[in-house]
Parts: structure tokens; sequence; C-alpha cells
């Protein structure tokens, strides 16, 4: 199909947009005070003496009905989220944004300056309200979505200096595919398919698809987010000709690349920062990389951002030498980001991704010999990345639980 550009629009003012909400509740607060006082001029006959007071209501000036302190300050302007210098964020999922306060006292006493928000969740849900009819017709908008007051969370956000980032789970989708089949990846029998843990994903060859996620990424947009990063940008592992429909002209990887070429396309041109994530296991292999698409140097051609996941309790044993990686992992962040940057390393000048890791602050209970990750594992990670010449970087913890110790600066 044809790609059509559209506008994003203003990606804006919160300010403006509370302002406009406001002018309505006044004009219906008039309507009603003019139906009650024609009202009592019916019942008690007295239109003589008062109907120049009744015409005076519009006239008269109405002061602004607060909200939210913190929507009411024109002092902000919200359309200037810019992008730290260096970005050290945290990642905290749509069920948790409602602690917003506590994330924000945490990046008050630690190093922490960005946070990593579910806007599109891993089922597939848009995370706050919207009538956006392409997404209800998708099945995307929840009746009683996570975050409830995301205008106010996002004044806040922009208040207390922290960076936006959207977090878009892309392919993987329960929803979308599940609504309509003809979007999904498909099993040689021509049904959707189902991975083992019975989930369906879309299909990155329909470009419908990207048209869809674009929808998503506006919707972000206009919450005053200032970078989409997307995440499950790619195939799922199983994926192989042997069990899914393929196209036999373009490569997993070829089709991602190109996915991220366009959406880099339709964003950056309109001041929107683009970051995706992608397996550890990709920055060192390339047979790891054709498996679900990701082709880490291709990408980084049109990414701002690049984020690999290289959890060290993820390592096989072994790798690197080290005999059990997550017992060292200042060493795996700095061999794998050492080797990062030496693939991105461009002696011609062309554009390339800044590498902004996710890094762990969680203990994967089952990894023998056991280690609880705390304070030190933590710092050992970032002095990792800063000694491979990588300064910015993320921290995953699904519960929102962060280890603050450990994000605090030397």
């Amino acid at each position: 199909m044809q790609m059509k550009r559209d506008k994003l629009g203003a990606v804006g003012s919160y300010y403006q947009y509370q302002q406009e909400k406001i002018r309505k509740k006044q004009y219906g607060v008039l309507i009603l005070i003019s139906i009650f006082l024609v009202s009592v001029f019916v019942v008690t006959g007295r239109f003589n003496t008062d109907l120049d007071a009744l015409l005076s209501i519009g006239r008269m000036k109405i002061e602004p009905i607060e909200e939210s302190v913190y929507l009411m300050a024109p002092e902000i302007d919200y359309s200037e989220y810019a992008a730290p210098e260096i970005a050290k964020g945290i990642y905290i999922s749509a069920s948790k944004a409602k602690n917003y306060e506590s994330f924000i006292q945490l990046a008050k006493e630690t190093d922490v300056n960005s946070f990593v928000i579910d806007v599109k969740d891993d089922q597939g849900y848009l995370t706050f309200e919207s009538n956006n009819e392409i997404l209800v017709q998708k099945g995307a908008i929840l009746a009683n979505p996570p975050i409830k007051d995301i205008e106010k969370m996002m004044s806040r956000l922009c208040e207390a200096n922290i960076y936006p980032i959207a977090r878009i789970v892309a392919f993987k989708d329960d929803v979308a595919a599940r609504h309509n089949p003809e979007l999904a990846v498909k099993s040689l029998d021509g049904s959707s398919y189902e991975t083992r843990g019975g989930n369906t994903w879309l299909d990155p060859y329909n470009k419908e698809n990207w048209e869809y996620l674009l929808e998503m990424c506006k919707e972000a947009i206009k919450m005053g987010f200032k970078e989409i990063q997307f995440d499950y940008v790619r195939f799922h592992e199983s994926m192989n000709s042997n069990r899914v429909i393929l196209d036999d002209k373009l490569s997993k990887s070829e089709i991602i690349t190109s996915f991220t070429k366009y959406m880099c396309e339709q964003l950056q041109s309109e001041g929107i920062k683009v970051s995706a994530d992608v397996f550890g296991a990709v920055v060192l292999s390339d047979l790891d990389a054709e498996i679900v698409g990701q082709n880490f140097k291709d990408m980084s051609q049109y990414l701002d951002y690049i984020c690999p996941m290289v959890y060290p309790s993820h390592y096989a044993e072994g790798t690197f030498g080290i005999e059990y990686p997550h017992l060292d992992a200042y060493q795996i962040i700095y061999k794998t980001m050492q080797y990062g940057m030496k693939r991105l390393a461009n002696e011609n000048g062309e554009k390339t991704a800044i590498i902004r890791p996710w890094l762990q602050d969680f203990t994967l209970k089952n990894t023998m010999p056991y280690l609880e990750y705390g304070p030190e594992e933590i710092k050992a990670q970032i002095k990792g990345a800063n000694a491979a010449g990588v300064e910015e970087w993320l921290f995953w913890n699904a519960a929102g639980n962060y280890t603050k110790e450990g994000l605090m600066g030397e």
C-alpha cells in the first residue's frame, strides 16, 4: 500500500488545552445561570427591572475554574520538554504511573532525570483515555484505563524537569491482532499465529500496522511526550519459515529496518526523538539479529537512541569467558558496550544512534549461584557502561521498586 504522510500537528501546550476545556465549562455555567434566572423571572413576573442584569451576565468576566494547580500555571511552557544532555531513566508501568509523585521524589534524590512510561502496553491497549476512532476500531481503548489523569501527571513531570519517554509496544499485540485477524502474523495454514504463550503479533510486513502504530504515537505526542521508544520492534523468536508466512523478498531484518526508517521519518521531522529496544544478543551476534529481525547497526542509522537490553542475569554461562555473568555485572556491561560502540563507530560521518542501554534493577530468582541485586550491582553496571564510553542508561524493574542508593551518583 502507498504510505501517506500525516502531519502530527501541535505537540504541545497543556495550558492551551486546559484553557479550551475551561472555556467550555464557563459557557455551560453561563447557560445554566441564564436558564435559572429566566425561570425566576417567569414565575415572579420581574422582567422589566432585571432585564439589564440578565443581559450583563454574558458580558461578565468569569474566573478560571481551577481543575489542577499544575495545569493552570501559564509560566510553564509544556511544548518545551527538552531532552536532557544525558538521559538517565527508569521504567514505570501504566499500573504504577499513579505513584508518579514518589518517582519524582526518587529522581530528586538520585541521578534519574527521565521516565519511560507505558503508552501502548504489552497486551496492546492504550493506557489512558482517548476517542481516537482508529484505536477504538482496533479495540485498543479501555473503558477503565490505568492512567487516570495523564494531563496532571505530565504537567508534574514538566514542572519537575523530568523527561518523559513513551513506551510503545510495537508488534506484540493481543488486542488489534485478535480484533483484526488480517493484520496478524499468519501460520502456514492462514490462521493467526500464536506463540507458545498464546500471544498474537501484528505482521511487520503489513504496512497498515505501521499506520496504526503511528496513530498510537500521535496519542502520546498529544499528551506531551517528546520521545517515542518502540519495544518489541521485532519478530517473535519462534517465527521462522517453517511456522509462519514470511515475505520471500524481504528478510525479517530488512522489514524491521524499513519500519524503523519510516517511523523515524514521520516522527523526527516533527521534533520527536525516536528510540528502540533491542535484544542485548543482537549487539554481539548477527545470527540472533536475523532470528528476531533486529540489525543493530542498520537500525542505528535512523534512530536517535538504540537501547539494548543487557541484563547480566540474561547472559549465558561462559559469555566473554565469564563463568557466571550475573556475578560480574561490571565486566558484562563493559564488554558488551565496548563491542557495541565499536560496531557503531563511524568513519564517514553518517548518522548513528546513541547507545542507551537497559540495565537491571531486579534479581532473577532462579539464577544460580544466587545473587540478590542491590546498590553495588546497580552501580557496577553504570560504571561498566561509563568505562566503555556510554553515558546514558535506563533501569528496568517491572514492579517499579528501584534501589535508590544504587542510582545516586558518586
